[in-house]
């Protein structure tokens, strides 16, 4: 047996992607990202409250307060819930294929990914998946960290620069790595 008929995974031709995952339809999902590129992305930075009244409009639950710079990408806001007071950085991805909730006065600081979805790596049709992500109340994630789907992390956390999250991480802890542990208490 050649390795060919051994592995039959990733044959592109096979993908579909499964009805109702954008959870809007394909006309909603198109208009939303006139307006994210025309209106959002073009915002003056200091029009916080635009933003929050774009993404609001399109489904998306945002608290007061909340700063969500014009670089910050949004896939499907009708997924993602912040709370009141919360800090949305520059050129932070918030990949919402599944939900994605973020507390109240929560930073997320420049450039991280928060990626809800994948694709099962294994499959013949490369499946797609979404799992939700909760970022607490009061956390810090510092530049380019990456929270993977299916995450929780909890209350007071700070996540350090650059870090990866692949498991749950407990509340008032400073987490640090690839990936990303425990290494002291926050207070």
């Amino acid at each position: 047996m050649d390795t060919k008929e051994k592995y039959n995974f990733q044959n592109l031709n096979l993908y579909r992607t499964p009805k109702g995952f954008r959870g809007r339809s394909k006309v909603v999902v198109q208009l939303w990202r006139i307006v994210y590129v025309v209106f959002f992305r073009t915002s003056p930075q200091f029009m916080y409250s635009w933003r929050r009244f774009l993404l609001n409009s399109f489904g998306a639950k945002i608290g007061k307060g909340v700063i969500i710079r014009p670089s910050a990408q949004v896939t499907y806001p009708w997924k993602i819930t912040i709370g009141d007071y919360s800090w949305i950085g520059d050129d932070v991805v918030l990949y919402s294929l599944g939900e994605i909730e973020i507390g109240a006065n929560t930073v997320i600081s420049q450039k991280c990914y928060i990626c809800t979805g994948s694709h099962e790596y294994n499959s013949e049709d490369f499946s797609i998946f979404s799992k939700k992500i909760t970022i607490g109340n009061k956390c810090w994630l510092a530049t380019d960290v990456y929270v993977a789907p299916n995450i929780s992390i909890e209350d007071n956390t700070v996540v350090g620069a650059r870090s990866s999250v692949f498991k749950n991480l407990p509340k008032g802890k400073v987490c640090v790595g690839n990936p990303a542990k425990p290494i002291k208490d926050r207070f």
